[in-house]
Formats: structure tokens, C-alpha cells, sequence
């Protein structure tokens, strides 16, 4: 128990890494974003700023994207979410930051319950 503990602890400081911690993104996208291509733009964005996670389809027509990475390429991905790319309409965009868990090795597009694009 007590090194998960001290990881965590570690993780919360940055300690170890002399930089700051990684930390995930897990965003919500809401209007016109399923069957324009938004998955794939965001996916590119995503491995151009050297984010890891996924995105997918929502069945309530959204756009999940769920990243981890350096807070200020995923402030950077934020920004490219509520633009969208030509074609889609972004009306909304909701967002939640938590503690990076590691857990992902590359970006993907996951299917979701959509055909979507």
C-alpha cells in the first residue's frame, strides 16, 4: 500500500520528473460533430502535441475525447475541440481535469455505438 500511496503523492507534486505532472482531459463535445470527420481531427491534433487517450462517437451525438499529456498541449487541444474542423458545428463543449493515469501508450479513435465518420 504505501508505494501507491508515495506514487500518487509523487504524482500530485511532480516529484521525480522535475517537471510538472501529466494530466488528463476528458471533454465532452456537443452540435454538429459526428460524420464530419471530427474523431480523425482530433486524433491528428492530439499526436501533433504528443497527447495519449482516445476519442469517440457518443450515442447522444457527441464527441468524447478523453487525453493525457502536459497541461498546456492539452489547454492547446481544448481550444482545437471547441473550434472543430471545417464542417462541424461546435455548440457546446464541457470539460472536467484530473490526474494522469498512465495508463495509455498512443492516441486512438475508438468505435463508439455510432457509425459517425
Amino acid at each position: 500500500m504505501a508505494p501507491e500511496a508515495e506514487t500518487e503523492a509523487e504524482a500530485d507534486s511532480g516529484a521525480g520528473s522535475g517537471t510538472s505532472p501529466d494530466q488528463r482531459l476528458d471533454a465532452l463535445v456537443s452540435g454538429w460533430v459526428q460524420g464530419v470527420g471530427f474523431r480523425i481531427y482530433v486524433a491528428r491534433t492530439a499526436g501533433q502535441l504528443g497527447l495519449t487517450g482516445w476519442v469517440r462517437n457518443e450515442p447522444d451525438g457527441r464527441v468524447r475525447t478523453v487525453a493525457e499529456g502536459r497541461r498546456a498541449n492539452l489547454e492547446q487541444l481544448l481550444a482545437a475541440l471547441e473550434e472543430g474542423p471545417a464542417g462541424a458545428r461546435v455548440s457546446g463543449l464541457s470539460s472536467t481535469w484530473l490526474a494522469a493515469s498512465g495508463s495509455f501508450d498512443r492516441f486512438e479513435i475508438r468505435p463508439g455505438s455510432t457509425s459517425g465518420d
